[in-house]
């Protein structure tokens, strides 16, 4: 079967849009008529329902499917299209009705006039379903325990008849509003606001001094968000103003929890632990951009942001038996300024060449006051008074670059100069400089072929302690400020094997080197190669098959006698992937059949070399496979039926969670997470009706 397109709409299309620009100028797109473009108008949509059944538990299966627990569903959504002939428009979708995962989206307006938008999603968080605990009052801010406790370890603890299933979970609910106005002579302007609401539990965990709990932690948390804009087009000059503004709100600023341990100090027998504070970010960004010649383009853009966050402080401590002075003031009062400005020249001095030159200025400008704090361990222990370190940093870039077209090639390469200038860090400058070139071309008639190639190097101008809560070896070197040098290679070739058919290669390593670095990270490398292929096997069946294989390793040095580096880290993390996918039709191209094949591997492996003697951590793993059908029968152009079978294994083992139960640890109550396993199949059946 095949498709053509008239010549002629090709090449109105294509003028078109060599002139849209200039052309929005010069004529008002509400008074544009075509009495032949082939656009549906009048009313038309589709309406879905069905049902569907998940065939047992699991939290992780649900993490974001909403599909975690077994039993039967509704499947319910569909499309809503009209198209006057004046220029009105509506647009509504539906999906996911009947799971936690659904959507809704509507747009009206007239085109070339208006545009209102109304948007509203829920994304479920299922974050485990294996943990379990004895504190009351779990999904509060409050948590106590029953009777017989606290205890001197687990051990001594009655969990058995105290201990309580708890599912860990939350509820990502967002609405979305927002418009736009075409005003006169090329302005625009446009508003969009959106409502976060993220409901339901978190992990937590709370420390008194050798002894640990893990815990619910209620999460109630709000980010609203607003940006109104402005915009003017014309034949040489693009320009706009926006405003943004985040308002992030928190409904518990803190959890109290019981010690369930034996206080070693008197008056340690509750805990508390302050949540995420409210704050504030309000921005205002300008951009422009002006045609100065045929051949050379100038743009910019200049932002001025402020966030604020001046939640009040809680106590130091809940202990009435340690004496503190008084805290030198009742909240942060924090704020920082940031300043980004970016300079961009583009120019084209022939056909085949591109050359652009940018400059970037980056500012962040901490005013928060430095005070002196006093101290406490875990509720236990004053410590040695410190002094907050309200850090900045500057940040300029400067990236030169080229690319030639010529027949069957394009090449590209640039340079890149960094500096950030940072002020209470171990270094106040690092200087990095990216040298970096692509290829791509077809150097024979099936065969295409694209190499990229990046050298960096990043130094510093010396590195110093800074005074912290935890003594640092001075031999340590951060990786984000240390020397380094990075290396990096791809490759992708595509083969043309057949009529329709490709093959794909893909390759690339990078590598960063640490070598400055006594202690801290001293090397990291990842790999991978990978291949492809589609193409069909008939007329009416189309085959898809991938696989990639990615390596990444790195290490690290250390000491346990805060000097010289006396034992080494090592961590190898592989992945392996693969899949098949099919597509066929039959029945004269009525029924469409779909499926889809994906098996994937990773490890994780982390081991410790202390002289001669090398102690390595038992491997982590997780396996998957998956198998996905799907059918849709056109019964009749109105009428379609649709049908899929999924089913997915899940096998995984973490020596982090695996065997470790709230007893296990003497010192540790856990709330007894284990890695997920499943076996879990999905069946759904739907009719889709059209209108």
């Amino acid at each position: 079967m095949g498709t053509s397109t008239p010549l002629w709409l090709l090449a109105a299309l294509g003028a078109l849009s060599l002139t849209a620009g200039r052309a929005a100028l010069a004529a008002d797109p509400s008074q544009w008529t075509c009495e032949t473009c082939p656009f549906e108008g009048g009313t038309t949509g589709t309406v879905d329902a069905g049902a569907g059944y998940v065939t047992d538990d699991s939290a992780k299966f649900g993490d974001y499917t909403g599909l975690n627990k077994q039993g039967a569903f509704a499947i319910a959504g569909g499309t809503l299209r009209h198209r006057g002939k004046d220029g009105f428009y509506g647009n509504v979708a539906a999906s996911d009705l009947g799971l936690d995962t659904r959507s809704l989206y509507a747009d009206v307006g007239r085109e070339g006039r208006y545009e209102l938008r109304l948007g509203y999603a829920e994304i479920p968080r299922f974050l485990t379903d294996t943990t379990a605990t004895p504190f009351l009052g779990t999904g509060g801010a409050t948590l106590t325990l029953p009777l017989g406790f606290p205890a001197s370890s687990t051990s001594t603890m009655p969990l058995a008849a105290t201990l309580q299933p708890y599912d860990i979970e939350y509820k990502r609910s967002r609405v979305d509003l927002g418009g736009s106005l075409q005003g006169p002579a090329g302005w625009q302007f446009r508003v969009d606001a959106r409502h976060d609401v993220r409901d339901g539990t978190q992990r937590g965990a709370g420390s008194f001094f050798s002894t640990t709990s893990q815990f619910v932690v209620p999460l109630d948390q709000t980010t609203d968000q607003i940006e109104v804009s402005a915009g003017y087009v014309s034949g040489r000059l693009q320009a706009s103003i926006a405003y943004h503004a985040s308002m992030f709100r928190n409904a518990d600023d803190a959890l109290t929890w019981q010690n369930p341990f034996t206080p070693a100090v008197a008056g340690a027998t509750t805990g508390q632990l302050a949540q995420a504070p409210d704050n504030e970010f309000h921005e205002i960004v300008a951009t422009v951009g002006y045609q100065l010649t045929p051949i050379l383009r100038a743009s910019g853009e200049l932002s001025i942001g402020r966030m604020t966050q001046d939640q009040a402080y809680l106590a130091p401590t809940l202990n009435p038996g340690l004496a503190l002075p008084a805290l030198p003031a009742t909240s942060l009062d924090g704020e920082v300024d940031t300043l980004d400005a970016t300079v961009r020249l583009t120019a084209a001095p022939v056909e085949q060449l591109r050359v652009a030159a940018s400059l970037i200025h980056n500012d962040r400008d901490n005013k928060t006051s430095s005070l002196v704090y006093p101290t406490v361990s875990t509720d236990m222990f004053v410590g040695v008074p410190r002094a907050n370190l309200p850090y900045s940093f500057t940040r300029d870039r400067v990236k030169l670059e080229a690319d030639w077209r010529g027949k069957g090639w394009k090449l590209a390469g640039g340079i890149d100069y960094d500096t950030l200038d940072r002020t209470l860090q171990e270094t106040e400058q690092t200087r990095e400089t990216s040298l970096w070139a692509r290829a791509a071309g077809r150097p024979a008639e099936t065969l295409g072929l694209t190499l990229k190639l990046m050298h960096a190097r990043r130094d510093n101008d010396g590195y110093v302690t800074v005074p912290s809560l935890t003594p640092q070896n001075p031999l340590m070197r951060k990786y984000n400020l240390a020397d380094r040098q990075r290396n990096l290679a791809e490759v992708r070739a595509d083969v043309d094997v057949g009529e329709g058919m490709t093959l794909g290669f893909n390759a690339s390593v990078v590598d960063d080197d640490y070598s400055d670095s006594d202690i801290g990270l001293t090397g990291a490398r990842s790999a991978s190669v990978g291949a492809d292929f589609s193409g069909p096997l008939t007329e009416t069946t189309q085959l898809r098959l991938y696989g990639q294989v990615e390596e990444i390793r790195s290490t690290l040095a250390n000491s346990q006698q805060f000097s010289q580096p006396d034992w080494t880290g090592r961590t190898v993390d592989e992945f392996h992937i693969l899949g098949v996918g099919i597509t066929h039709l039959a029945l004269k191209d009525k029924l469409e059949l779909t499926g889809d094949l994906t098996v994937s591997r990773s490890s994780s492996d982390t081991s410790v070399r202390f002289g001669s003697f090398s102690t390595p951590f038992p491997t982590a793993r997780t396996d998957l496979e998956s198998v996905l059908v799907k059918a849709v029968w056109h019964q009749t152009p109105k009428l379609s039926l649709l049908g899929s079978i999924a089913y997915e294994h899940h096998d995984s083992s973490d020596w982090h969670l695996d065997g470790v139960g709230p007893d296990t640890v003497p010192n540790l109550l856990s709330l007894g997470e284990q890695a997920p396993h499943y076996h879990v199949g999905v069946i759904r059946f739907a009719v889709r009706f059209r209108f």
